[in-house]
């Protein structure tokens, strides 16, 4: 199942946070090496709030000292951030189409995780072989298969 780039887009704050439409990969990749809008994280941090703090977050993406300057700044995240923030965003996407909707995808997300060490889905996300790990429990739950 592909994540449609559009519903990324939207978490990231659509047309209003990004200043283009994203309508295919194409686009979110464009978006994505022009460097995301310090307000996309912003706006990602509003839909999280009660789930995660800042740090949980900042953890994912990059250095919080530096985020934080750049949020104070309102200046554009670099390259890998901006990687870092679609790929959370993603994740997140999927964890909804998978689990059927937000809530739950939200509190899947956040809970320790057996078929993944032990460790809740969210804390792999830092890193490609986490990602990837994460990507593999939500492909078998879209399957059917719970472990």
């Amino acid at each position: 199942m592909s994540t449609s780039a559009r519903s990324v887009a939207r978490k990231l704050g659509g047309r209003g946070v990004l200043r283009r439409n994203v309508a295919s990969d194409r686009d979110l990749i464009a978006v994505v090496r022009a460097g995301l809008p310090v307000r996309a994280l912003d706006y990602f941090l509003k839909l999280w709030a009660r789930e995660l703090n800042q740090g949980d977050v900042y953890r994912v993406i990059g250095s919080a000292r530096t985020l934080q300057r750049k949020r104070a700044h309102g200046t554009v995240l670099s390259t890998e951030e901006s990687d870092r923030l679609a790929r959370l965003a993603r994740i997140v996407v999927r964890a909804e189409d998978a689990l059927g909707d937000e809530v739950r995808a939200r509190r899947w997300l956040t809970a320790e995780n057996r078929a993944l060490g032990g460790v809740p889905p969210l804390s792999l996300l830092d890193s490609d072989l986490g990602v990837l790990a994460v990507e593999q429990v939500l492909g078998r739950i879209e399957h059917g298969v719970y472990s």
